[in-house]
């Protein structure tokens, strides 16, 4: 059974830069689960719904919240199964939970989340 594990969430000042990671385990190395299913970071802020921040489909498009755009950039690593979103200029706004997710054959995988705290 795969599961996701995110990681590199942490407390920054604004303008700061961070790198999540979001590793997948249970499954052969080489998959390529995230180039070959839509990857998905969404984020959750306190007392806010769940929402979308970037994807990528397979064989590479990606497309971002419009919030985020230019600050922020989705990429897997084929060879390690795992998938990152780099974010920069961080803005207090972008405090939240952050979550990756792949949907594979309409079945949605999803991590326990990874804490973002941006200071002002």
């Amino acid at each position: 059974q795969m599961q996701l594990v995110e990681s590199g969430g942490g407390l920054v000042q604004a303008g700061g830069s961070l790198r999540l990671s979001c590793g997948a385990t249970g499954i052969a190395s080489g998959s390529n689960v995230f180039t070959t299913n839509t990857a998905k970071w969404f984020r959750q802020a306190p007392v806010k719904q769940r929402e979308w921040v970037a994807l990528m489909t397979p064989h590479g498009p990606t497309n971002y919240r419009q919030s985020v755009k230019d600050r922020f950039t989705i990429s897997a690593d084929t060879t390690s199964n795992t998938m990152y979103l780099q974010t920069n200029n961080l803005k207090p706004e972008d405090t939240a939970v952050y979550y990756c997710n792949v949907e594979i054959q309409m079945k949605p995988y999803w991590g326990p989340g990874t804490q973002v705290s941006v200071s002002s």
